[in-house]
């Protein structure tokens, strides 16, 4: 479980919340705006099916856009039967911590203020 914590990172963002759902935090690669997405594992969740119909895992595919320079971003995230997420990828953007939203979003806001 530690090697992938390296690659795919601490899964920040990505662990069910104590409202019960999937947060992402995202860039987009074009504007460098940031965007926020609230996934509902219960019903935003594919399952994924085996050789002999067993559920194997399942799949989010998503599609983000952001609120500047509205490039459409797909996220696809792979978790195991136990609902752990096991891969990840963003195509037109990053995946970013919350932390990293929350100053993004703060220097945006500093500067339309100043605009």
């Amino acid at each position: 479980m530690q090697i992938l914590r390296r690659i795919f990172g601490s899964g920040a963002g990505s662990k069910p919340s104590s409202d019960g759902a999937i947060h992402l935090y995202v860039r987009c690669d074009r504007c460098g705006a940031p965007v926020h997405v609230r996934i509902d594992p219960r019903n935003d969740l594919a399952v994924e099916y085996g050789e002999n119909d067993d559920a194997i895992g399942y799949r989010l595919t998503k599609e983000i856009m952001d609120a500047r320079c509205f490039l459409l971003m797909r996220a696809t995230i792979e978790y195991s039967r136990e609902r752990r997420e096991t891969a990840r990828e963003l195509e037109g953007g990053t995946f970013i911590s919350q932390q990293e939203y929350a100053q993004l979003l703060e220097q945006s806001e500093h500067r339309s203020a100043g605009s």
